[in-house]
C-alpha cells in the first residue's frame, strides 16, 4: 500500500509513525517548525504567485520523483497532499513512500495498486489529520477532507490511468508534475471555480489568466500533460530543461538575497533588544545616581546635625562629668530602658535610679556601647529592605508636601483635672530634648529619625506579671475587654463570664501570689463586650453587653448608677469622650450610633448606618468628632453637629473593620479581619472619601475575631490569632516585638500549641512601656518592653 512505502529519496517518515507521536504528547511534527501540508500550501486564502518560489516547489518535488525513478520505482503519488512545506525557503519533504511499489523496475514501471490509488483516506495531508470533521468553505458550500482527496485523486490521475485502470509509470508521473505546475500558477477564489478549471484541465485547456500571464509555464505544463504518454518528456529532459535551468540562478539569488534579509533582520532585532536593555538600566543607572545623591544630602545633613549637637554646651558639660568619674555610662542600655513620663508614679523612676546605680562601676562602658550597637545593628540588617522602604517613603513625601508648613505632632492638652499630659503624637524624651538642645529641626528627617530611634528602643517583650485566678479551668473564661483607669493605679477585665474584675496594678506587679482576688467584683446579667473607664470620675466606668445594654457603674458602690436600653442588638464598643467626660458613645450590631449624656435620660442622638457597627471613639480633644468602624469594611468620621452624613469616609480595607483608635486629633488608626492595621490622616485630604492609607502594618493573623487594639506614645498593640501580641511604630509596617502566651497542658503540666486561642484584647498603662494583655482562655499578662 502507498501508505507502507519508504521515501524513495531516502529518510521519509511513515503516516502512522508522525501521527501517534503527535497524539502521544510528543513533540508535535512538523507544526512547530510552521510545516504545512503542500494541498494546505497552495489552498492557502489569498495566495500570491511568484514565479521563483513556484519554480523552487515544482522544482524539489521533479528531484524527488526523479531520486525514484532513478531507482527504477513509480512513485504514484506525486500529489501535494503527499508533500509539506517549510519556511523560510519553502522545503518540499515527501511524506509518503515508493518502495512498495509493485513496480519492477521496467520502464514501463507498471506499478501500484490501482485500488489503493482509488482510497482518497490513503495518504492524507499531515496537517488536516483531524479527517472528515474538518472541511473548507468554499464558494458557501463545505467540502470535507475526504471529498477534497478525492477530488485530488482525480485531478492527478493520467488519462492512460484513468481509461485501462493501470497502475503508475513513469509517464504518469510526469502527467502529474503537470497538474501541480498548473495549481502552482493558478490560483482561484472559489471551489467553484477550481473543479471547472480543473475539468477543463483534463482537455489540456488552461484558463486565458495563465496563458497571459505565464506563457512559458503554461506551454511547459501542456508539455507534460500530453494525452501520449510516450510525448511526454522523462524526468532527466525534465530537469535540464531550459525552463527550469534558466530560474536556478535568479532561485539562488532570491535564497540567498532572503538569507541575508534574515540575518539583518536578526541583527536589527538583536540591536533593537540591546538598545531597549541599554535604556532600562540607564534609567535604573539614573535613578540610582538621584538616590545616591539624594542619599549623599541627606548624610550631610545628619553630619551637621550631629556637630551642631556636639557643640552644644550640655553636651560638653554631660561628657566632661562622664570622663571626670572614669566611666561613660550609657543610662539607655541600663536595666529595663524605661522611659520618663510625667504620668508613671514615682516606683518607676527610683527603679530606674536603682538599675544605674547598679550598672555604675561593674561594667566597662565600651562593652555596653559594643553590646547596644551590635544589637541595633543586627536588628536594623534583619530589617534592613522594609526599613529601606520606609525611609523613601518617607522621603517621598517630603517631595509631594513641598511649600506646605510642617505639623506639629507634639501636642500637651490640658484635661479637667488641670494637670498637663501628653498625647499618643508626643514624648516627654522630645521636650527634654528641645529643653536641652534647643528646638529640633522640623521635616521628614526627624520624624524618621524618631521613628527608627523607637523602632530599636527595644529589643523584646517581657513579663512583668501574670494574673493568677482561681477559676482559669472555667471554660467561659474568654476576657473581651481590658482598661486603665485615670491614674493608672487599677485596671478592670470584663468578658463572656458577665462579670468586672477590678485589679491594683501595684498589686500584681509587686506581690508575688499563688491567686490574685479582684479588689472589685460586679456581676451583669449579660456577656461584657467592651469596657471603658472614664477619665474624670476615677470610680466611673462603662460596660456594653451582649443584650444591647449600656451601663456606667460606680465601681466604689460596685453597682450600676446609669443604664441605657436604646439598642436593639449586641452592642460591641463604648466610649468616654476625654474632653467632655460626660459625653458616652456606643455602636450596636443594629447599624446605629448612640450619643449619650450622663446629665439626661436617654440618648441625645442616634447615627443610623447600613452596616453593623463594631467600633467608636471620640476624637481625644474633642467631644464633637467621632470615628465608627463598620462592617461594611469602612470607617466613618462624623462631627457631631451634624450627623446625616460623615465628613469623611476612609476606604481601604477589605474585611469588617474591628477597632478603631484616634493617635491624634488627625491621625486614626484601624483594624480589620483582613490580616491588617492602617494608619490614616485626615488633614492629607480635602475630600470626603480617603482611600489611601499613609501606613499599613502587617505581620499578625486576624481573619475571624476580636483581638484589640492600643495605642501609646507612637507603638500600636494588637493581638493574632497565633496567640501573640504584636507591638508596631507608626513609623513603619513590620512588627517591633511580638510574644507569645504559652500554653501548659493541665495534665503533663508541658507547654502545647493550641491553635484555638487568640489574643482577645491589650491595653496600654498610659504612656509607658507596659502592655496588659489577654487571650481566649483567660490568660491575663501584664508585659513590658525591654
Amino acid at each position: 500500500m502507498e501508505g507502507s512505502r519508504v521515501d524513495a529519496a531516502a529518510g521519509g517518515r511513515r503516516w502512522g509513525e508522525g501521527e501517534e507521536g503527535e497524539e502521544g504528547g510528543g513533540r508535535r511534527g512538523g507544526e512547530e517548525a510552521g510545516e504545512v501540508s503542500l494541498r494546505e500550501w497552495l489552498d492557502r486564502p489569498g495566495r500570491a504567485v511568484e514565479a521563483p518560489e513556484c519554480l523552487h516547489v515544482f522544482r524539489q518535488v521533479a528531484e524527488a520523483v526523479a531520486i525514484a525513478h532513478a531507482q527504477g520505482v513509480a512513485v504514484g503519488s506525486a500529489r501535494p497532499s503527499c508533500f509539506v512545506v517549510s519556511p523560510p525557503f519553502s522545503r518540499v519533504a515527501f511524506i509518503e513512500s515508493a518502495s512498495g511499489s509493485d513496480a519492477s523496475g521496467s520502464g514501463s514501471g507498471s506499478g501500484s495498486d490501482a485500488s489503493e490509488e482509488a482510497d482518497p483516506d490513503a495518504s492524507p495531508p499531515r496537517r488536516l489529520r483531524d479527517g472528515v470533521n474538518r472541511g473548507e468553505d468554499r464558494g458557501g458550500k463545505t467540502f470535507p477532507l475526504r471529498t477534497v482527496l478525492a477530488m485530488e485523486l482525480n485531478w492527478y490521475t493520467s488519462p492512460e490511468e484513468a481509461d485501462d485502470s493501470g497502475g503508475a509509470t513513469f509517464a504518469s508521473d510526469v502527467y502529474r508534475l503537470g497538474v501541480l505546475l498548473f495549481e502552482l500558477f493558478c490560483t482561484f477564489e472559489t471551489m467553484e471555480e477550481r473543479m471547472r478549471a480543473m475539468v477543463n484541465l483534463r482537455h489540456r485547456v488552461l484558463p486565458p489568466q495563465l496563458l497571459l500571464k505565464w506563457p512559458k509555464e503554461a506551454s511547459f505544463c501542456q508539455l507534460l500533460m500530453h494525452p501520449m504518454p510516450d510525448t511526454r518528456p522523462k524526468m532527466s529532459e525534465v530537469l535540464q530543461s531550459e525552463f527550469l535551468n534558466r530560474s536556478r540562478n535568479s532561485l539562488e539569488e532570491r535564497e540567498a538575497a532572503l538569507r541575508l534579509r534574515e540575518e539583518i533582520e536578526e541583527q536589527e532585532l538583536l540591536l533593537g533588544f540591546l538598545l531597549q536593555l541599554q535604556k532600562r538600566k540607564q534609567d535604573i543607572a539614573d535613578n540610582l545616581q538621584d538616590t545616591v545623591a539624594l542619599l549623599s544630602s541627606d548624610m550631610n545633613e545628619v553630619i551637621h546635625q550631629q556637630s551642631a549637637l556636639g557643640q552644644s554646651e550640655y553636651f560638653l558639660f554631660e561628657l566632661d562629668k562622664e570622663v571626670y568619674s572614669g566611666t561613660v555610662e550609657d543610662q539607655s542600655d541600663c536595666g529595663s530602658r524605661k522611659r520618663f513620663r510625667h504620668e508613671l508614679p514615682a516606683i518607676d523612676m527610683e527603679e530606674q535610679n536603682r538599675n544605674l546605680e547598679e550598672c555604675s562601676g561593674t561594667v566597662p562602658s565600651s562593652v555596653l556601647i559594643q553590646e547596644t550597637v551590635l544589637s541595633k545593628s543586627s536588628r536594623l540588617m534583619k530589617n534592613f529592605k522594609k526599613l529601606e522602604t520606609a525611609y523613601f517613603l518617607t522621603r517621598s513625601k517630603l517631595a509631594k508636601q513641598v511649600g506646605k508648613p510642617v505639623n506639629r505632632c507634639y501636642q500637651v492638652v490640658k484635661r479637667t483635672t488641670g494637670s498637663p499630659v501628653v498625647t499618643e503624637g508626643s514624648s516627654i524624651d522630645d521636650f527634654a530634648l528641645e529643653g536641652h538642645y534647643g528646638t529640633r529641626q522640623r521635616g521628614w528627617m526627624n520624624s524618621f529619625l524618631e521613628g527608627l530611634c523607637r523602632y530599636l528602643s527595644f529589643s523584646k517583650l517581657k513579663v512583668r506579671a501574670e494574673l493568677k485566678q482561681c477559676d482559669l479551668l472555667n471554660s467561659s473564661n474568654l476576657v473581651c475587654s481590658v482598661g486603665f483607669d485615670r491614674d493608672k493605679e487599677f485596671f478592670a477585665t470584663a468578658g463572656v463570664n458577665k462579670k468586672i474584675k477590678v485589679f491594683e496594678y501595684n498589686m500584681i506587679v509587686n506581690e508575688h501570689r499563688d491567686i490574685h482576688y479582684p479588689v472589685v467584683e460586679m456581676s451583669n446579667r449579660s456577656k461584657l463586650s467592651c469596657i471603658c473607664w472614664n477619665s474624670y470620675m476615677k470610680s466611673h466606668i462603662a460596660s456594653s453587653d451582649f443584650e444591647g445594654i449600656v451601663q456606667v457603674w460606680d465601681v466604689t458602690r460596685s453597682q450600676v448608677f446609669v443604664e441605657m436600653r436604646e439598642h436593639e442588638r449586641r452592642v460591641w464598643s463604648v466610649d468616654f469622650s476625654l474632653a467632655d467626660p460626660t459625653k458616652l458613645v456606643s455602636g450596636s450590631d443594629d447599624g446605629s450610633v448612640k450619643l449619650w449624656s450622663m446629665n439626661q435620660a436617654g440618648s441625645v442622638g442616634t447615627i443610623r448606618t447600613r452596616a453593623n457597627v463594631c467600633s467608636v471613639q471620640f476624637q481625644p480633644d474633642s467631644a464633637r468628632s467621632i470615628a465608627v468602624g463598620s462592617a461594611d469594611h469602612n470607617i466613618y468620621c462624623y462631627d457631631l453637629r451634624n450627623i446625616r452624613a460623615p465628613y469623611c469616609t476612609l476606604v481601604g480595607h477589605t474585611k469588617t473593620i474591628s477597632y478603631v483608635k484616634y493617635v491624634d486629633a488627625s491621625t486614626i488608626v484601624s483594624a480589620s479581619t483582613d490580616n491588617s492595621l492602617k494608619l490614616w490622616d485626615l488633614s492629607m485630604s480635602q475630600a470626603r472619601i480617603i482611600d489611601n492609607p499613609i501606613q499599613t502594618f502587617t505581620g499578625h493573623i486576624n481573619t475571624k475575631n476580636f483581638v484589640g487594639l492600643s495605642i501609646s506614645d507612637g507603638y500600636i498593640a494588637t493581638g493574632s490569632e497565633t496567640n501573640e501580641v504584636f507591638v508596631y511604630h507608626k513609623a513603619f509596617p513590620m512588627p517591633v516585638l511580638a510574644y507569645k502566651f504559652s500554653v501548659t497542658d493541665p495534665i503533663s503540666g508541658q507547654e502545647i500549641d493550641d491553635p484555638s486561642q487568640f489574643i482577645s484584647c491589650v491595653c496600654w498603662r498610659g504612656q509607658s512601656p507596659t502592655l496588659l494583655s489577654a487571650n481566649s482562655s483567660g490568660n491575663i499578662k501584664i508585659l513590658e518592653m525591654d
